[in-house]
């Protein structure tokens, strides 16, 4: 299989971020994949209109234009009556598997700062090819893109991976509740353009639900439709990018029949650790790796964990180059023999992973327990008055840490301390049980992959214990 592109290096960020802290340089690109020389013609012929010279490679690792006649001698004959014999060396460069081939720039806390994550043709091939296998892509699939493209989320799960196979992308501008469920339910749309695939991250499950209740319950006729619609039409959703809290997941398979696939990955690594495709999906658990992926779980010092737990090491094709000019910060994050840490925590538990939270800020340490501030987190969000919460440790000299929670109230309720503790106590550990507790009315501060930053959360809840190692 041929691919057609300009060569360059394409930047991937957030359109929220200044300019001024940005100094890279990004290339448009064209791309294209085919066995047919005739159906790349076109696009050869696009890609020559740009200054720069037209990258082509294959499946094979083959980089010559020699290759290109034993692959296609009409598409090598196609190529110089476009060029002229004498131009085809100078205008055709040959990508190989180590070559860069986007840059993702991502806040990293541990440097203060940004930092690009780069990623060659041969990590972004491997990511694409994990999931078309293991969530089942064809060129007859089309997927709702409501995603933002400076994520791994959206940039190869929900675009890159499904151009690979040849299917289809409905891009939406931005995310609107009422304009999902218009493409899910197939209001207004023509046949040819229904799309059988969503991916979202979990606040945009939570608008979703939201807007059905708002909107779509009006009597029992509706829910069913929805349901019906949404089974036979729609055959796989997906949630990423942040911990789904069980209660949504069990609502949105209420509404839809749907139980969201929950998977892992992150910029470094693409996707890593997925539900089945077919099988049992635990809420609250990522799955086992996926084709092609190794992982591994650095112990912890032996404590009172049950099952294995640490953090998280990841290892293959898909893990990405470097990062951007920072040799050391690259070296930093890979251990001797070649796996790249996460910085998450993860439980390895009856077959399955399960994700704790970032070892930095989601894993409390208290009185000699090891706490996921997600697992309490989860169990909180099944309080009918709690709308969302933000879990974290703060410093105390008895216990090492205090688990403190930051929680949502719905509309104009009171939440009692004491009686939240009470009703904590019911349900999970007593270890687990925030000993602090905040409430709010205003949504917590997300970014537009649906995350709290924690740090910010202990800033500005608990100044007095932010600067505090």
């Amino acid at each position: 299989m041929l691919r057609i592109a300009t060569r360059g290096v394409q930047l991937f960020r957030s359109p929220q971020t200044f300019s001024t802290q940005w100094q890279y340089i990004s290339k448009h690109w064209v791309y294209t994949s085919s066995t047919s020389g005739t159906s790349v013609l076109p696009v050869f012929r696009k890609a020559l209109q740009y200054q720069d010279n037209v990258a082509l490679t294959d499946e094979h690792g083959e980089h010559t234009y020699g290759h290109i006649h034993k692959l296609s001698g009409h598409l090598a004959w196609l190529m110089q009556n476009v060029l002229g014999e004498d131009s085809v060396q100078q205008r055709i460069a040959f990508l190989c598997p180590n070559d860069v081939s986007y840059v993702i720039t991502q806040w990293a806390t541990w440097m203060a700062g940004h930092i690009g994550v780069v990623l060659s043709h041969k990590n972004v091939l491997s990511q694409m090819s994990c999931l078309r296998q293991a969530w089942g892509w064809t060129s007859g699939d089309a997927i709702l893109h409501c995603l933002p493209l400076h994520h791994v989320h959206g940039i190869i799960n929900a675009l890159l991976c499904p151009l690979y196979v040849g299917a289809r992308v409905v891009m939406l501008p931005q995310f609107s509740a009422p304009a999902v469920w218009s493409q899910l339910l197939s209001l207004d749309t023509p046949v040819h353009s229904r799309v059988n695939l969503f991916m979202a991250v979990p606040t945009m499950y939570v608008k979703l639900i939201e807007e059905h209740k708002n909107k779509l319950i009006k009597n029992a006729r509706m829910q069913e439709y929805v349901k019906s619609v949404c089974t036979q039409n729609i055959r796989l959703m997906v949630s990423g990018s942040a911990a789904l809290p069980e209660p949504i997941f069990e609502q949105w398979q209420q509404i839809t029949g749907h139980t969201l696939l929950e998977r892992y990955g992150m910029t470094e690594i693409g996707m890593a650790l997925s539900n089945p495709l077919k099988g049992t999906r635990k809420p609250g658990f990522v799955g086992s790796p996926l084709p092609g992926v190794e992982v591994c779980i650095a112990k912890f010092v032996p404590g009172n964990d049950k099952y294995e737990s640490g953090e998280l090491l990841v290892r293959g094709p898909n893990v990405f180059k470097e990062y951007w000019k920072n040799s050391q910060a690259t070296l930093k994050e890979f251990t001797q023999d070649g796996w790249f840490k996460t910085g998450d925590t993860a439980q390895y538990t009856d077959g399955a992973y399960k994700i704790l939270g970032r070892t930095s800020v989601d894993i409390i340490k208290s009185g000699g327990f090891k706490i996921s501030a997600l697992d309490v987190e989860r169990h909180l969000l099944a309080h009918p008055n709690i709308v969302d919460v933000a879990v974290v440790g703060i410093p105390d000299i008895t216990w090492g840490q205090k688990v403190a929670a930051v929680v949502e109230v719905s509309g104009d309720e009171n939440l009692d301390p004491l009686e939240l503790r009470k009703w904590g106590q019911e349900r999970m550990p007593h270890y687990q049980v925030p000993s602090v507790i905040v409430s709010v009315t205003n949504p917590l501060p997300r970014n537009n992959m649906g995350k709290v930053n924690k740090k910010n959360i202990l800033k500005e809840f608990f100044p007095e214990t932010a600067s505090v190692p």
